[in-house]
């Protein structure tokens, strides 16, 4: 997997190299045994304490806080012990607001100058959101492209930049967290986008953003971009394309034409053994689809966009959007048990029940399906695209409308999309090309809208909870003004930071506690008044906590 670039030396700082010694030097002292500089480890509030103690800004700043002055060798193992401190401990609040700047449909950051993200906008917010984030994706538009998170307030958690806005050879799409070997880990397709399809693999990665895992395709075939699910039973499963020839002339094509037909496979990730593979033209015809082949190009005839696990019964449900159908098929013969949708129906619809061009199929343990009803073609079957649940009888063979979910401005979609259920009766839409995503509550009503800059696709949309604490070190940068400084802080995935904590001193090796600021938002711009030559901080949690420390960086 391609990792994010390195920080980049803030405009105003200047790294400082430390020494072999001090950087892997010895033995630790008591107040620093659950914690060393750079390392993702929680500490105590007495070690926390013990932490604040350490160095100094100035050895009177030291003495009016009653504690025992610390160099940055005494921090791993060298010099004189902590030999007292207070067990509430103050530091000054220093002042801080969110830093939130943007160039045409970009953020920027100075503390990640390598980061350019869409910028997102925030049109309704309530505390009904609750603490989840939102999981997308940037694959097409302006801003670089990338797996991203935001928060209920539109806020960056983390980005990963694949590449400019413009660059279709590697993109990502689907991100979403998953149970793999035990642990939550979050997942997405990556690669190139050829003729609306994917050519690429899925990607796993832990809490830590560290590879963990990669599935790839088998049979000569390569994994599409549409879908990819890790079933309870830890396989993956997902789609791909394959190409064939065919007289064509029936549908609008040429005598010895090619068409895609949709594949879905099964694949054990830890041994990568193939355990069951699908494909559309082996079971769906070539004239069950509602595009029309067209002379000089592959005929995309069947178009697979979702596959899924049916909870009653261990099954596949399979979309085919160009057939405005969805399919259960057996497992393992690959047999089609039903279809719902489009020429050859099984089903009768009831009013509302029509779909076309869907996305993100979803089978639930009640019955119901949701389904993201695009409508968008080309040619347009409606004037919006929507979000439905459908109430599906398969012993009568009857599917009704239950809802339908509506955007407001409206919008129309002829690609991608999503619908998910979540807690309390909410659901979630990703809205596709339009970039939306809502949250509405078990009434209908809109608790939560967004959107990513105009001109920026998403493939999916989900609200998940999920932890992240990153295996790199918090990002700062500093602008000085006179004899003070703005700091910029900023942990790209780090999920569980309430405050910073802000070391100063003459050099290198003599910091000591400046102030502590509220997080606020993805970077944290502070005011350091009288700002020393050299300055860190530190990231931690509400219960005083610290994950981890900066690089000591020189402010020219």
């Amino acid at each position: 997997m391609k990792r994010p670039a390195g920080h980049q030396p803030a405009e105003a700082l200047r790294p400082e190299t430390r020494s072999a010694e001090s950087t892997q030097g010895g033995r630790q002292g008591p107040a620093e045994a659950t914690a060393t500089s750079g390392e993702n480890r929680p500490l105590s509030r007495r070690a926390l304490l013990a932490r604040l103690a350490m160095g100094s800004a100035a050895a009177g700043a030291a003495a009016v806080l009653g504690v025992t002055v610390f160099d940055e060798a005494t921090r791993h193992g060298h010099g004189s012990r902590v030999t007292a401190y207070p067990e509430d401990l103050a530091v000054p609040e220093l002042g801080s607001a969110p830093s939130t700047s943007s160039e045409g449909a970009a953020q920027v950051f100075k503390s990640r100058p390598d980061l350019r993200p869409p910028t997102i906008t925030v049109d309704v917010r309530s505390a009904a959101f609750g603490p989840n984030l939102v999981l997308t994706d940037s694959h097409s538009g302006p801003a670089q492209q990338g797996p991203m998170i935001v928060d209920g307030n539109g806020d960056l958690v983390w980005f990963l930049p694949l590449s400019p806005g413009s660059d279709p050879n590697l993109r990502a799409f689907n991100l979403q967290t998953w149970t793999y070997r035990g642990q939550q880990v979050l997942g997405w397709f990556q690669g190139a986008v050829v003729e609306a399809h994917g050519e690429g693999h899925y990607v796993l990665v832990d809490s830590s953003y560290n590879q963990v895992g990669e599935v790839s395709a088998k049979d000569g075939l390569q994994g599409d971009l549409h879908d990819f699910v890790i079933t309870p039973e830890g396989t993956a499963l997902f789609t791909c394309y394959g190409q064939a020839e065919a007289d064509l002339s029936t549908f609008g094509g040429p005598r010895h034409g090619s068409y895609f037909y949709g594949v879905v496979q099964e694949v054990d990730p830890s041994t990568g053994k193939l355990l069951f593979q699908w494909r559309s033209d082996e079971h769906v015809a070539l004239a069950e689809s509602y595009q029309p082949a067209q002379p000089n190009s592959a005929w995309d005839y069947f178009h697979i966009n979702s596959v899924d696990v049916d909870p009653t019964d261990g099954n596949l449900i399979i979309s085919g959007r160009n057939t405005w159908a969805f399919y259960k098929v057996q497992r393992p013969s690959g047999k089609i048990l039903w279809r719902l949708g489009g020429k050859a129906s099984d089903f009768k619809l009831g009013t509302g029940a029509h779909f076309a061009f869907q996305h993100d199929v979803r089978s639930h343990p009640d019955g119901t399906f949701t389904v993201f009803d695009n409508e968008g073609g080309p040619p347009a079957e409606a004037s919006q695209s929507r979000g439905v649940v459908l109430s599906v009888n398969e012993k009568s063979r009857q599917a009704d409308l239950l809802r339908q979910y509506l955007h407001s401005p409206p919008v129309l979609s002829e690609a991608l999309g999503s619908v998910q259920d979540i807690e309390s009766g909410h659901r979630f839409i990703g809205w596709g090309d339009s970039s939306y995503f809502t949250e509405y509550d078990p009434t209908g009503k809109v608790v939560f809208d967004a959107r990513l800059a105009s001109g920026t696709e998403s493939y999916r949309a989900f609200k998940r909870a999920w932890t992240g604490i990153p295996s790199e070190p918090p990002a700062i940068a500093a602008v000085p003004k006179g004899s003070s400084a703005t700091l910029f802080a900023s942990w790209n995935g780090a999920t569980e930071v309430a405050s910073w904590l802000v070391f100063g001193g003459r050099s290198h090796s003599e910091l000591g506690p400046l102030g502590s600021a509220p997080r606020r938002g993805f970077e944290t711009a502070i005011t350091v008044p009288q700002a020393p030559n050299f300055l860190a901080v530190e990231a931690v949690t509400g219960t005083g906590r610290v994950l981890a420390r900066s690089e000591t960086r020189r402010l020219l």
